[in-house]
């Protein structure tokens, strides 16, 4: 443990720059880096929100608050109006320490800046407020333009690593440094802390395609690499469950069932397919994205995450083969789904099928027609009603500019629906995972996914 020797300084500095590189590409644009430099801090309305001041480092903030939250439900008794200040404080770092132990490959290293320099470049960062108004008090409203330009330069020329070997140093450490997480540039420190710990080999390895920087060098939010890379340890660029051969091309998507869910809108619009093993996850709770912001979802029923029945698999089975959502697949692909779920596929028994499930001789095999053949009685581990929580960091995107959860009622309903409500984002997100939900949400509006 301690500080890196002089031997390694020059590695660990090398390695800072390709991270560098690879975060922000050849150019870092001022405005982007200001938006990413801010620290963890809790919400005044709800205790262990975690408030996000301007749109972009989401990436980090979101899959924090889901580790957070994760630990939360996982504590007896419980009450998240409640809670103390230091609870939240010992929960964030548990939270952090659970994001760094699925990236460790061999030592924990956390990166943080010398002393001297953070006071100077906090003055300059011109950090915006809760409601998102730059501060504009004489000290950044004075700091010279030229410092400013070289913010992120004086940030980055600042870094230092330190080598921990155990989790209970780093949680030990990171207490003690507290304050650190919260001032400007804690979450850029924690980010650095997480690809450090990875690897840069590891990273660029497991994204395959470096071409893009991971952080969009316009808008600010981050990449799908590195979303799943603080949400399960691995950088890998898709949310699909294992490889998919794509053009002959080996893709790599997520290779286990992760702590926290992930479902997305873009799902809906068929940028991406999300795999069994994000969609259902250990915990219940699920980042949600929208096109540029990320957001949580979490509940307190369990049975949310409970294995899925033989008859839900065979319904997710089936679907996997209806990749436009119509409910029905074509005829020769009965055999497929069959041998998928194991049960009888020979070419004759298959023909017998066809034309008991196609009376019509139209060509395709209707879900409901299938379930009703090998599953008659159907059988669903989710609950008929259960509450869920929706969590968004940004104080505009929240009632009174204050960030608190927002509470709903879910019901699931007797068909399968097919939807894309435009003025409801959340209910169409929502639908990639559970097609046939709905939800009364408290409060005068549908939360946002933005």
């Amino acid at each position: 443990m301690g500080e890196s020797s002089s031997a390694s300084k020059k590695d660990d500095d090398q390695e800072l720059q390709q991270f560098r590189n690879l975060l922000w590409g050849q150019n870092i644009k001022l405005d982007v880096f200001r938006r990413w430099s801010q620290g963890f801090e809790f919400s005044e309305a709800e205790p262990s929100a975690l408030v996000q001041r301007q749109g972009g480092p989401c990436a980090v903030i979101a899959p924090v608050q889901a580790y957070l939250l994760k630990i939360l439900m996982d504590t007896p008794n419980h009450c998240l109006k409640d809670l103390t200040h230091d609870k939240c404080k010992q929960v964030l770092i548990q939270a952090l320490c659970n994001i760094l132990e699925k990236c460790k490959e061999t030592k924990f290293r956390i990166v943080s800046l010398h002393e001297e320099a953070v006071e100077a470049m906090e003055s300059s960062t011109g950090a915006p407020d809760e409601d998102g108004n730059v501060n504009t008090s004489a000290d950044t409203d004075d700091a010279p333009e030229a410092a400013l330009e070289r913010l992120p330069e004086n940030f980055h020329k600042n870094l230092s690593v330190i080598n921990l070997d155990d989790i209970d140093d780093v949680s030990k450490y990171l207490s003690e440094n507290f304050r650190t997480l919260t001032a400007d540039f804690g979450v850029l420190l924690f980010m650095y802390s997480v690809l450090l710990t990875k690897g840069f080999e590891n990273v660029t390895s497991e994204l395959s395609d470096t071409s893009e920087p991971l952080i969009h060098n316009t808008y600010g939010y981050g990449s799908q690499g590195l979303i799943n890379l603080m949400l399960t340890g691995q950088a890998v660029a898709h949310v699909w469950d294992h490889e998919e051969d794509i053009g002959g091309l080996k893709l790599r998507g997520i290779s286990e069932q992760s702590e926290i869910g992930f479902i997305t809108l873009m799902e809906q619009m068929r940028y991406c397919t999300v795999g069994s093993f994000y969609k259902n996850p250990k915990n219940p709770v699920w980042v949600m994205g929208s096109e540029t912001h990320l957001t949580v979802l979490f509940s307190h029923e369990k049975r949310l995450v409970s294995p899925e029945t033989s008859s839900e698999i065979a319904r997710r089975i089936f679907k996997s083969y209806d990749p436009e959502g119509n409910n029905f697949i074509p005829a020769p692909v009965l055999q497929d789904v069959l041998a998928s779920l194991d049960l009888v596929s020979e070419p004759e028994y298959v023909e017998i099928m066809v034309k008991k499930l196609d009376p019509e001789n139209l060509g395709i095999i209707l879900l409901n027609a299938f379930m009703d053949e090998f599953f008659p009685v159907e059988k669903r581990s989710t609950p008929d009603t259960f509450d869920l929580l929706h969590y968004n960091g940004i104080p505009g995107s929240n009632e009174g500019n204050k960030v608190r959860f927002n509470r709903g009622s879910a019901v699931m309903l007797e068909c399968d629906l097919k939807s894309v409500c435009v003025s409801n984002p959340m209910l169409t997100c929502l639908q990639t995972k559970w097609p046939n939900i709905d939800v009364n949400w408290s409060g005068s509006k549908v939360p946002s996914l933005n």
